[in-house]
């Protein structure tokens, strides 16, 4: 019995020594997110996080997404009033991340020090683009254009040059060749009218516009599709595409090209934990793994752009990632080149309700298919 009991004492002592260790897990096996970002990457991301967490914790993580246009997924974290189906937001505008916010439905993302600070401020000119919530809320992943694509073969039956610029799109011969998405549907088309009005101010932005609507021979139901019916042949030219919706359609080889033309809005795919998040340690170990080389390399080979000057898309000839590089015309960050932007999102938070609803009432009330 004596003896027993000293077995069973140093039994207890080892309990008690790796009890924390063995009590508490460094993460919950679940994570989910809500997301405009296609799946394309998110899956992508999800997978190698999972692969990730169990190499290095031994923790199986189911990973889910539910997939949501930018406004829709604002609006469903609005109606869970902070007990929230999902644990994570991820991307759109930024703008969107700061009014969940201000209504308490996002918690800090607080990840480790090293990884929060290898993140800029800000970048662009003469309107920083913030990269990173001053609070706290929400931070960026990967940079990513949104500009132009073009059917290069449609283009030239056409007898008019490769689209380089905004107004290249209102050629009078261009007329039902364009294909976008409503600014009421996507944060990418909402920005990129933001950056038109921006531009040119209000009265004449909106002339651009209804001109611009004129030339319009189909609306989609998601940004996604923009690039996939120009992709198809079925239109010349679409409006306000993520680069990386572009470049998943020249991937399944498609003849398709790409250009963010001056001022082109490049967002940083903000990513936030929701208020009341069933698995915030997942969550927040995700977010430090996207951040990680590892997570860049993820979004590089898919033609997203680093979020840290400390890395540049690169890899072997060939590679997805050096297509990506071609693709974009050159570009391997963000970091090395000027980037202009006129795009102000205290404007477009203020504004955000009354472009949508200019929109209804200016063009989408009166769009006739050419």
């Amino acid at each position: 019995m004596k003896r027993f009991g000293i077995v069973a004492l140093a039994i207890l002592l080892a309990a008690g020594a790796s009890g924390p260790a063995l009590g508490q897990a460094p993460l919950e096996s679940e994570l989910a997110l809500i997301t405009p970002v296609s799946k394309f990457i998110h899956d992508s991301a999800l997978k190698a996080f999972a692969d990730y967490a169990k190499e290095k914790w031994n923790v199986t993580v189911k990973v889910s997404a539910i997939p949501a246009g930018t406004p829709v997924a604002y609006g469903r974290i609005v109606e869970w009033k902070g007990k929230p189906e999902v644990d994570i937001f991820w991307g759109g505008e930024s703008a969107l991340f700061e009014k969940l916010a201000e209504q308490k439905l996002l918690q800090k993302v607080e990840i480790s020090r090293a990884a929060w600070e290898a993140i800029p401020a800000s970048i662009g000119k003469p309107r920083p683009i913030p990269l990173k919530d001053k609070d706290g809320f929400w931070v960026g992943t990967a940079l990513e254009p949104y500009g132009l694509v073009y059917h290069p073969k449609k283009i030239q039956r056409l007898g008019i040059p490769e689209p380089k610029e905004w107004d290249d799109l209102l050629n009078p011969k261009l007329k039902g060749e364009v294909a976008q998405c409503a600014p009421t549907r996507s944060s990418s088309s909402n920005a990129t009218y933001e950056v038109i009005l921006s531009m040119y101010g209000e009265d004449k932005g909106w002339e651009w516009l209804r001109k611009l609507a004129a030339n319009t021979g189909h609306f989609t139901a998601r940004s996604r599709d923009v690039p996939t019916v120009v992709a198809k042949g079925e239109y010349s030219a679409g409006f306000a595409v993520p680069s990386y919706m572009a470049f998943e359609e020249k991937l399944a080889g498609f003849e398709l090209k790409f250009v963010a033309p001056k001022n082109a809005f490049v967002t940083p795919e903000p990513m936030a934990i929701l208020a009341g998040a069933r698995n915030p340690k997942a969550a927040r170990a995700f977010i430090e793994f996207l951040l990680s080389e590892r997570g860049q390399k993820v979004f590089m080979e898919r033609g997203l752009f680093p979020i840290t000057p400390m890395y540049k898309v690169q890899g072997p000839p060939g590679s997805p990632a050096e297509l990506a590089v071609e693709f974009t015309g050159g570009v391997r960050s963000y970091f090395e080149r000027e980037v202009s932007n006129v795009y102000d999102e205290d404007v477009a938070q203020k504004r955000s309700d009354s472009v949508k609803q200019k929109f209804r009432s200016d063009i989408e009330s009166t769009w006739k298919k050419p």
